[in-house]
């Protein structure tokens, strides 16, 4: 019996003390709804429709996954993939893809021929409570920097939500 206990003691211990390194194997991940992905990218496509353009907007999550595509109706089917891979852009910099393009112009060139990538205006990172949750990317008004107002456009119209997410 005694040992029996001294068995059960030691394998407890062992228990104990590998929990806090099972606990490191799994992190939490905030991610973001499809229907505020969807609200992002519909008030992108309006924003420019309002400006007078036809545009497409994309939305990606975090790991530039695709949760939401709005091509308005006259919009090139292009546009659609220029949108999405200036969201791209966001989620591999971290940073607006107008920024991104400014800051590593000295890359452009090879970073326009990473497959899904493209450094032009118009592509944003969606945050909250100090997380990327992904990028919003708009692409057909005549300039990025129309795209990127647009692409603004949508994270505006879901400020208040994104400003309550913990």
């Amino acid at each position: 019996m005694n040992k029996t206990m001294k068995s059960l003691a030691v394998a407890g211990l062992l228990a104990a003390s590998a929990q806090p390194v099972l606990a490191d194997d799994v992190i939490t991940v905030r991610q973001m709804t499809a229907e505020l992905a969807g609200d992002i990218a519909r008030e992108a496509m309006l924003a420019c429709r309002e400006k007078g353009y036809q545009a497409s907007a994309v939305v990606v999550d975090r790991a530039a996954n695709t949760m939401a595509v709005m091509r308005d109706t006259l919009a090139a089917r292009h546009t659609i993939q220029i949108a999405e891979e200036k969201a791209n852009a966001v989620v591999m910099s971290g940073v607006d893809s107008g920024e991104f393009r400014k800051n590593r112009g000295d890359i452009r060139m090879e970073m326009n021929h990473v497959d899904g990538i493209i450094m032009l205006d118009g592509g944003l990172p969606i945050q909250a409570a100090g997380y990327m949750l992904g990028a919003v990317g708009v692409s057909g008004a005549p300039g990025g920097d129309i795209d990127a107002e647009c692409a603004k456009a949508g994270l505006d119209a879901v400020a208040d939500r994104l400003a309550f997410i913990e």
